[in-house]
C-alpha cells in the first residue's frame, strides 16, 4: 500500500507567502545606457557578428582546408552553367539573367553567412514562384504590337514584341528581388529568425514537392516543342496541361527524342555520382556534358534552321553595370515579396543547421536574415533574381570536401528534382507516426499545385498554425505503467510492457492546462481515472473501495495527477449520499 501526501496550496498562497519577487537593481534608464553604451569589446562583437567572415579567415588554415576547397569549388562550379540558364527561364527572364544571380550573391554570402557548406544561388523554387509573378504583372498580352506587313490596318496581325516583354519581366524580377532584400534584412535586424520554426519540415517538403510539379508542368511544352501560352495564378498546373493537351499533334519528334536522351544521360550520371560518390574524386558533370554536346550538335546540324527546335540563342557577355531598380512596380509586390522572402529563408536556414548539426558548428538564424537580405539587395542593383540555398548543390560542396565559403565563389546551381520527387515517401512514414503532420504535407502540397506556390503557401501555412491549436486545444493524455526493472513510465494501453502499480494511478496530459482544454481535460481525467476505477472495482464487488486524490502536480508543459485507492472509512456516509 502507498500513501503519498502533500499540502495543497492555491495560487494565492504561494505568491502571498512561499514565493517574492526578485527586486531588479537597475532601472529602465540605466538598462537603456547600458545598451546604447559604445565600448572597443562592444564594437568588435557587432563587427564580427555582422562580417562572420573576420572570425574565420585570418585562422585560415592554407595546408589543411586550400585544396579540398578549391576541388570543391570546382565540382561545384562546373554544373553552374546550365543550371543557371535553366532557372532563369523558370523566372521567366532571359537566360543570361541566371548567370548574373550565380555570380554577385555568391560573392556575397561568403562575407555575412554564418554556414560552411551551403551554396547560394538561383533555386528552382524561388525561381517559379519569381516567374509566376513576372507573368502576372507582364503578361505576353501586354506586348503584341501590330505587324509592319499590314495594309494600312486592315490585313495587320499582331505579333509579339518579345525585346519589350523581356525588358519589362527584368524590371518587375529585379524590384521584387529588392524589396525581398530589404524585408529579409529588416527582419534580421529586429531579430525575427524565429518565424521560420512557423514552416515546419512536413510543410517545407509538401510545399516543395508541389513546386517540383510546376516545375516539371511548366518544361512539358519544351520538352515537347509546343507553343503554348505561360499561365499564373490558381490552377495553372491544370491550364497549363490543357494547353499542352491541346496542341499535342503539334508535337516536334526531334525536340522530344533529343529531350529523352538527355533526361537518361542525366538521371544516368546524378545514379551514378549517387552510388559511386566515396570513390569518385569529382561528380561526373552531366549538366556541363549536355549543354557541350547538344550546343555542337545544334551548331554542326542545324537543328534550329532544318528541324525547328528552339534554341537559346545569343547569350551576351561580360557584366552589367549597376541600375537603380524600378521602384514604381513596388506597390504590386509587397504580398509577393513577403512570401518569397520567408521560404528562401526558411529553406536556406534549415539546410544550414543541417551541415552545421552534422560538422559540429552553429549557424546564427538572425544573421543568415540579414546575409540573405544583403545579397538580394545589393545584388538587385546589377540585375539579378531573388536567391536563396539549393540543397542538392550545397551536397555536392560538401561531399567533395569543402570546409568554408570559398568554394561558394565559384558555386552556381544544380537542383535535382528527382530528389524532391522523392519526397512522396514522406506519406507512409508520416501516416506511421503522426496523421496531423501528414495533413499538413498533404495540404500543403495540394494547395500549392492547385492554388499556386504564392496562395498555397498561404494556405499551408494557415493550416499549421490551426493545427498548433487543435493540438493543444486536445492534448494526449495516457495511464503511466512502469517498465519493469527501469525507471521508464509508458503509456499502459500502447506498450505492454508498462504495467501499473496496484492502487495507484498516474494520469499524463502533453499539454498545459488552459480555458481552451480545460474543460476536455477534466473529462478525459474522469474518464480514464475515475469512472475506470469505479467500474473496475464495482464490478470486482468492491464497493467498500472509493476514489479520492491524494497527490496533484502540475508542470508547464505537462499534467501529471496520481490518484490513490484506500478504504473509505469515515467517509463511506459521503459516498452513501
Amino acid at each position: 500500500m502507498y500513501r503519498i501526501e502533500r499540502p495543497v496550496y492555491d495560487e494565492a498562497f504561494i505568491r502571498s507567502q512561499l514565493l517574492h519577487r526578485k527586486k531588479t537593481s537597475t532601472t529602465l534608464r540605466q538598462r537603456q545606457a547600458h545598451w546604447f553604451r559604445c565600448s572597443s569589446k562592444k564594437a568588435k562583437a557587432a563587427a564580427f557578428s555582422f562580417l562572420p567572415i573576420l572570425t574565420w579567415l585570418p585562422s585560415y588554415p592554407v595546408k589543411q582546408y586550400l585544396f579540398s576547397d578549391v576541388v570543391s569549388g570546382l565540382s561545384t562550379g562546373v554544373v553552374q552553367l546550365p543550371q543557371g540558364l535553366a532557372y532563369a527561364m523558370l523566372a521567366a527572364v532571359p537566360p543570361v539573367y541566371g548567370l548574373y544571380s550565380s555570380f554577385y550573391p555568391v560573392l556575397l554570402y561568403t562575407f555575412f553567412g554564418t554556414s560552411r557548406h551551403v551554396s547560394v544561388g538561383t533555386f528552382a523554387v524561388i525561381s517559379l514562384m519569381i516567374g509566376a509573378i513576372v507573368v502576372r504583372e507582364a503578361p505576353d498580352a501586354m506586348f503584341y504590337v501590330p505587324s509592319a506587313n499590314g495594309t494600312n490596318g486592315t490585313n495587320a496581325t499582331a505579333v509579339l514584341d518579345v525585346e519589350a516583354r523581356d525588358l519589362k519581366r527584368v524590371q518587375v524580377a529585379v524590384v521584387l528581388t529588392t524589396l525581398v532584400g530589404i524585408i529579409q534584412f529588416v527582419f534580421g535586424l529586429l531579430r525575427f529568425g524565429f518565424v521560420a520554426i512557423y514552416l515546419t519540415e512536413p510543410l517545407v517538403r509538401g510545399f516543395t514537392t508541389a513546386a517540383a510539379v510546376h516545375v516539371v508542368v511548366s518544361q512539358l511544352k519544351y520538352l515537347l516543342g509546343v507553343k503554348t501560352q505561360r499561365f499564373s495564378g490558381p490552377l495553372t498546373v491544370i491550364y497549363s496541361l490543357k494547353a499542352v493537351g491541346s496542341h499535342i499533334t503539334n508535337t516536334n519528334v526531334s525536340t522530344v527524342m533529343l529531350g529523352l536522351a538527355c533526361i537518361v544521360f542525366l538521371y544516368v550520371c546524378k545514379d551514378l555520382n549517387e552510388r559511386f560518390k566515396k570513390k569518385l574524386p569529382i561528380p561526373i558533370p552531366g549538366e556541363i556534358i549536355v549543354v557541350i554536346a547538344t550546343t555542337s550538335l545544334s551548331y554542326g546540324m542545324s537543328l534550329s534552321h532544318d528541324y525547328q527546335m528552339d534554341v537559346v540563342g545569343k547569350i551576351p557577355t561580360g557584366l552589367l553595370p549597376p541600375v537603380t531598380p524600378e521602384f514604381s512596380l513596388l506597390p504590386n509586390l509587397i504580398t509577393d515579396s513577403i512570401a518569397v522572402a520567408i521560404v528562401g529563408f526558411s529553406m536556406g536556414i534549415s539546410l544550414a543547421k543541417t551541415f552545421a548539426l552534422k560538422h559540429g558548428y552553429s549557424v546564427d538564424s538572425n544573421q543568415e536574415l540579414i546575409a540573405l537580405g544583403l545579397c538580394n539587395f545589393l545584388s538587385s542593383f546589377f540585375q539579378t533574381f531573388a536567391i536563396t540555398c539549393s540543397m542538392s548543390r550545397s551536397l555536392v560542396q560538401e561531399s567533395t570536401g569543402g570546409k568554408t565559403q570559398v568554394t561558394a565563389l565559384a558555386a552556381i546551381i544544380m537542383v535535382n528534382l528527382l530528389g524532391m520527387f522523392k519526397q512522396f515517401r514522406d506519406i507512409p512514414a508520416l501516416w506511421r507516426t503522426s496523421k496531423i503532420e501528414l495533413a499538413i504535407w498533404l495540404v500543403a502540397f495540394v494547395a500549392s499545385v492547385l492554388l499556386g506556390l504564392d496562395y498555397g503557401l498561404l494556405v499551408a501555412v494557415a493550416f499549421a498554425i490551426l493545427t498548433v491549436i487543435y493540438r493543444t486545444q486536445s492534448p494526449k493524455s495516457a495511464i503511466l505503467g512502469r517498465v519493469a526493472g527501469t525507471g521508464l513510465y509508458c503509456d499502459v494501453d500502447e506498450y505492454e510492457e508498462a504495467t501499473e502499480y496496484e492502487g495507484i494511478k498516474i494520469f499524463h496530459s502533453n499539454s498545459s492546462i488552459y480555458f481552451a482544454n480545460s474543460d476536455l481535460y477534466v473529462y478525459t481525467l474522469k474518464e480514464k481515472v475515475i469512472l475506470t476505477v469505479c467500474f473496475k472495482y464495482c464490478a470486482e464487488g468492491k464497493r467498500n473501495l472509493i476514489p479520492f486524490t491524494s497527490f496533484e502536480q502540475r508542470n508547464i508543459g505537462s499534467t501529471y495527477i496520481c490518484v490513490q485507492f484506500m478504504e473509505a472509512g469515515s467517509i463511506k456516509e459521503e459516498l452513501d449520499n
